[in-house]
């Protein structure tokens, strides 16, 4: 009904003019001049639409609203769709009504959780001392291998000082050592840590945080405290949600060829020093005069180094091997059937037995592949059954005269060779140890301990020498005065 038409009913009857008169002369329902006639409040009202009944799905309707509200809990990319919703009533609960009724009502449901939830971004302003973390992912070219690589980035939001280290993962241990990391560059750690859960410190489900054992240990070392955020919520932590693009856009194009994991780090370092140094914060200081303030309010590092390691109980197998996190290691055949404690550091793994007795350290990997071993392991076995060498992978890793001679010795040399070389190893390395022993067996002895751990040790003293290698004229005068003290 036009406003002018409104207006003229109620004039009309304020002055006395019979309804059905106003009704003829405007032509309208007698109904419509009664309706406007008799209106005590012409305010306007919101134009919101009528609320619209859906008989075909009031009995189900809580039905659905339990399920989208258990889906809160949910990741994001699993929680019901509308469709998936309406095929579950169906399916389940007999619904005959329309997908459209369920759509409605869904985005209803979901428009009336989000009504005043601060969705919206809102200015926040972080306190001195404060550090924002995250990830990011990026590749590189590692010793001509390409990988792909975390970034984990901190940042202080009050002075936008930023910071990154390359990680092969986000693993706890991975994480609690590259803070450690960031930290020794501030001098100082922080008060409070935001993260989200997206981290492997903790997550958050309905506002509880179950965090990870090796983290808390980590907070507890260096005193600091955490909160956690909605990893789906950028400006909860905008600050190095922003730093990830900006750091990985201008450290790391183009891809960077490096010769090993660790100089990643290192470049990463001096690019973010140099971008730093160039950098304001938002109330339009010099990012270095504001970094005073938040290195004030953060707390001294204390004076122990933080050992980022997760341990892991695991049982070997017959061959004495042990998996963790997806990857076999060797322990070795002496440990077969034992249960072990495995350290996992972010570049090594340790394996310990009963009492504390280490087993073997060996370097970290990633990924699927062979298992990682270490051939001093395989050497107890071979003691223990000296006929063992025929068959052992331990020949792989010795020199094919050193291996000749072993097969040629009797048991007891089988036996007494691989642990001499296993002693020296210890001192001198894998390597020069081996190229004793072979001295030894060309010189027509069997290697014993003393021996070869003399040899030995020459032997990497003199490694860096020049390019024909180290000199052993020392090494055969020592094998000739043996010679004649036997005979």
């Amino acid at each position: 009904m036009p406003l002018d038409t409104r207006n003229d009913i109620r004039s009309m009857d304020a002055d006395g003019v019979p309804r059905a008169e106003i009704a003829r002369r405007l032509r309208v329902s007698r109904n419509t001049v009664a309706k406007y006639a008799d209106m005590e409040d012409m305010s306007p009202a919101a134009p919101v639409p009528a609320r619209r009944e859906r008989p075909a799905l009031g009995e189900h309707a809580g039905w659905v609203e339990s399920v989208l509200e258990a889906d809160l809990g949910a990741p994001r990319k699993q929680r019901h769709t509308a469709r998936r919703t309406c095929d579950r009533l169906v399916e389940e609960r007999g619904y005959a009504g329309s997908y459209s009724t369920v759509q409605r009502f869904v985005r209803e449901w979901r428009l009336a959780r989000s009504a005043g939830a601060g969705e919206g971004y809102l200015e926040l302003e972080w306190a001195p001392g404060t550090c924002q973390v995250d990830f990011g992912n990026f590749r590189a070219v590692v010793a001509g291998e390409e990988l792909t690589l975390k970034l984990l980035v901190a940042t202080l939001p009050h002075s936008n000082d930023r910071q990154c280290f390359a990680l092969r993962s986000q693993r706890s241990e991975c994480l609690c050592a590259g803070l450690a990391a960031i930290f020794s560059r501030w001098g100082r750690a922080p008060r409070v840590l935001v993260l989200d859960n997206a981290t492997e410190a903790g997550r958050m489900v309905r506002g509880e945080v179950t965090e990870s054992g090796l983290f808390s240990l980590f907070r507890g070392h260096y005193r600091v405290e955490s909160r956690y955020c909605n990893p789906y919520s950028g400006n909860e932590k905008g600050s190095v949600e922003n730093a990830v693009g900006y750091l990985r856009r201008n450290l790391l194009v183009p891809v960077p060829r490096v010769g090993s994991l660790a100089e990643p780090s290192a470049l990463l370092a001096e690019g973010c020093a140099r971008l730093n140094a160039a950098a304001g914060c938002r109330d339009g200081r010099a990012s270095a005069e504001a970094l005073r303030e938040d290195l004030a309010e953060m707390r001294a590092l204390p004076g122990a180094a933080f050992d980022a390691v997760r341990w892991v109980r695991a049982r070997a197998d017959k061959r004495g091997y042990v998996e963790v996190d997806g990857r076999e290691y060797v322990a070795g055949p002496a440990w077969h059937g034992r249960e072990l404690l495995v350290g996992m550091r972010p570049d090594s793994v340790e394996i310990v037995a009963d009492r504390g007795r280490r087993v073997a350290v060996l370097p970290r990997a990633y990924g699927a592949g062979p298992a990682v071993r270490n051939p001093l392991s395989l050497v107890p076995a071979i003691v223990a059954r000296p006929r063992a060498f025929g068959e052992s992978t331990i020949r792989r890793d010795m020199p094919e005269g050193l291996v000749e001679g072993i097969d040629r010795m009797d048991a007891a040399g089988r036996r007494q060779t691989p642990g001499s070389i296993a002693r020296a190893s210890a001192a001198s390395g894998l390597g020069a140890a081996c190229r004793a022993a072979l001295r030894v067996v060309e010189g027509g002895r069997v290697p014993d301990d003393a021996t070869v751990d003399v040899l030995a040790r020459r032997i990497a003293s003199g490694a860096l020498g020049g390019e024909g290698g180290a000199d052993l004229s020392a090494c055969d005068g020592f094998l000739r005065g043996g010679e004649a003290d036997a005979r």
